[in-house]
């Protein structure tokens, strides 16, 4: 399944509910490092819960942190026309309700985010 992004490309749309998008002005060689980085830090914490190793735990989970950050995922958003961040709402919830209707219900009689 493909995955949903918002008109305006700033969130991906999970069960629901909107997680903000990696930034797109980000190089793509860079992006596909952090990609990368993420990935292995992802795995070093399922690596570490397995081995019940808190510290290495941690390190992992910061290391996610601020890969996240660097594509833009977490922290200040990445665009700057003053649009509200609206991370981790539902989209039903939101200025996008009525495009995410249609792409969930079908057709719908409005289906532009502002």
């Amino acid at each position: 399944m493909a995955v949903l992004h918002t008109p305006d490309g700033r969130y991906i749309v999970v069960r629901g509910r909107l997680w903000r998008a990696a930034n797109p002005h980000l190089p793509e060689a860079e992006r596909q490092r952090l990609v990368h980085e993420l990935m292995t830090a992802r795995r070093a914490v399922k690596t570490a819960r397995g081995h019940h190793d808190a510290d290495a735990e941690a390190q992992a989970h910061a290391t996610v942190d601020r890969v996240k950050h660097a594509l833009g995922e977490r922290g200040a958003p990445w665009w700057d026309d003053g649009a509200p961040d609206l991370n981790r709402h539902m989209a039903r919830n939101t200025p996008y309700a009525a495009w995410y209707a249609a792409h969930v219900d079908g057709p719908a009689e409005s289906a532009k985010a502002p």
